[in-house]
């Protein structure tokens, strides 16, 4: 069988990743984190009697990563990416001011059919 590698792939929208992507990932970190820690515990056996100080950080760090894995893993979902970098935003066009073609006319005599013949 032949390996296919993945094409890289852009993101042109503004839109999250899906959520079976998103927790497929929040697993990936937990299980990382898990077994750092496994690795950490079994330091810590292994240096107990050989460096005592070494040996108590490996076993801080094994009690305290779980509780970080968790709240890391239970965090949520992502923010929704920005716009791509290469994204050009429409000029802004300024207001129209007041024309100068229409000239305001004198008002001293009301003309048309709605004038006051008196």
């Amino acid at each position: 069988m032949r390996k296919q590698r993945e094409a890289e792939v852009f993101r042109i929208t503004g839109a999250r990743q899906g959520l079976a992507d998103d927790v497929r990932g929040r697993q990936r970190r937990y299980v990382i984190s898990m077994l750092i820690r496994t690795l950490s515990v079994l330091l810590t056996v292994v240096l107990w009697n050989v460096q005592r100080p070494l040996a108590i950080v490996t076993l801080v760090v094994g009690a305290l990563l779980p509780y970080v894995a968790v709240v890391i893993a239970n965090a949520g979902r992502e923010r929704p990416p920005s716009l791509p970098s290469s994204f050009v935003p429409a000029p802004v066009r300024p207001a129209l001011g007041p024309s100068e073609a229409v000239a305001e006319a004198p008002r001293d005599k009301p003309d048309g059919p709605l004038a006051d013949h008196s």
